[in-house]
């Protein structure tokens, strides 16, 4: 039966195989299981339900990556987004969550609509290399930001905007130490090594008074914990937030970041035939209904993840892979006790750490071509000072063409570009 599904020997695997590269890829994304509801319940949704819907949305996404696209990627609740949902959306603009939650799903249906057609490779290669580079690590700094703050780290200077945190306090420390365990372990290229580090950094904190006894170590999943959040989309209100304020950032972040993670983890697998990933739009159909079905489950946009990357290393070539890591997320759910003691000094850490991950495609920009350099710099740059990923987003595109227009080099700028650029512009003097 799995041989007729995944056909494993075609492509050179075998169940063993495929089940070992499943429980790597899972064991290097599980923290998404602590720091997304840990980010999200800032917005007032309760820990659990937004607990279960990230297991019950990952699980769901990554089973239809399974048996649309047969390839080994999982998918889950992306970090960044889910920081702009809470922090820059809900708690910046002051937008309810379930009306942030229709948004999200607006704009899966938009991306599903751009699946289904040609616009999408249009807009992909409309967008400069340089921006699409400057948002992933604008995005990286931005998390690394929210978890320094969340650590204590980074705290309120009323001189200097921001300043350093009394190191003293057990908290602060505890993540301290959480950075410093998290980053041992990946330095020496332990699997699992943030999902590790942040068991090693709650259990640490017990003795330090930080981290509190579980009720329990299993529990069976109840609905009444996730009724608050499944389904309380509001798809009215967010149509009245306007397309460009919300829901552009959630299509575009996912969009990019998306095809950015499957052109990347499928050349390390060597899935690319020709430049290209065959199958590649049931790749995206999976990404988009995982983000429509995400957002009823109760979490921001489900995204593919580059963790993945490690189960392929690991030898996984097949949907068996990432039908693993579906069905061990589901098997989450019932250790949900133990998650919900776990602080936030100890899921700081991973925020700092997948950051400092995500920052690395900096190191593709062009930085000796400042035509290139300075907009993407701005965007990069704007994402963590403005606590915003839409405004950076802006402020790349608003100056890009612009600059190589008067640089004499207009004709390398797609018409595209230009209208997303007076978009912007016209987006910050509304603001205004």
């Amino acid at each position: 039966m799995l041989e007729k599904w995944f056909k494993l020997s075609e492509n050179k695997t075998t169940v063993r195989t495929e089940l070992l590269a499943g429980l790597t890829t899972f064991m290097t994304m599980a923290y998404i299981i602590f720091v997304n509801p840990s980010i999200v319940s800032a917005t007032g949704m309760p820990v659990n339900a937004v607990l279960m819907a990230t297991c019950f949305s990952a699980a769901l996404a990554s089973i239809l990556m399974a048996f649309l696209a047969n390839y080994p990627f999982a998918l889950a609740p992306g970090m960044g987004l889910n920081a702009y949902f809470t922090y820059s959306v809900v708690l910046g603009m002051g937008v309810p969550w379930q009306t942030a939650l229709g948004a999200v799903f607006i704009s899966g249906v938009i991306f599903l609509l751009l699946t289904l057609s040609n616009i999408r490779e249009m807009i992909i290669d409309a967008i400069p290399t340089a921006l699409k580079l400057a948002i992933s690590a604008g995005i990286g700094l931005f998390i690394a930001f929210i978890g320094l703050q969340n650590a204590g780290i980074i705290v309120d200077n009323p001189a200097t905007l921001v300043g350093l945190g009394d190191l003293t306090q057990p908290a602060t420390a505890l993540a301290v130490l959480g950075i410093l365990i998290t980053t041992v372990l990946l330095a020496r290229n332990v699997r699992g090594a943030i999902l590790i580090g942040i068991f090693a950094t709650s259990i640490v904190g017990y003795f330090i008074g930080v981290t509190k006894l579980p009720s329990g170590i299993v529990a069976l999943p109840r609905m009444s914990d996730w009724a608050p959040v499944l389904g309380a989309l509001d798809i009215k209100g967010a149509l009245s937030l306007g397309f460009f304020n919300i829901i552009f950032a959630f299509l575009f972040v996912d969009l990019f970041d998306t095809v950015g993670t499957l052109i990347g983890v499928s050349e390390r697998g060597g899935f690319l035939k020709n430049g290209k990933l065959p199958r590649a739009n049931r790749a995206l159909l999976a990404d988009s209904l995982g983000t429509i079905a995400g957002s009823f489950f109760g979490t921001p946009t489900v995204t593919t993840y580059v963790e993945s990357a490690s189960g392929v290393a690991a030898g996984g070539r097949t949907g068996l892979t990432s039908l693993t890591v579906a069905l061990l997320f589901l098997a989450a759910l019932f250790f949900s006790p133990i998650i919900g003691v776990v602080p936030a000094a100890a899921t700081a850490p991973a925020l700092i750490v997948v950051g400092a991950m995500m920052i690395t495609s900096v190191t593709k920009i062009k930085w000796d071509d400042f035509s290139e350099a300075i907009p993407a710099f701005l965007a990069i740059i704007t994402m963590p000072l403005s606590y915003s990923i839409a405004t950076g987003i802006a402020v790349g595109f608003a100056l890009y063409p612009f600059v190589k227009l008067l640089s004499g080099r207009g004709k390398e700028v797609n018409w595209l570009v230009w209208v997303l650029s007076l978009l912007f512009i016209a987006r910050f003097i509304w603001l205004a």
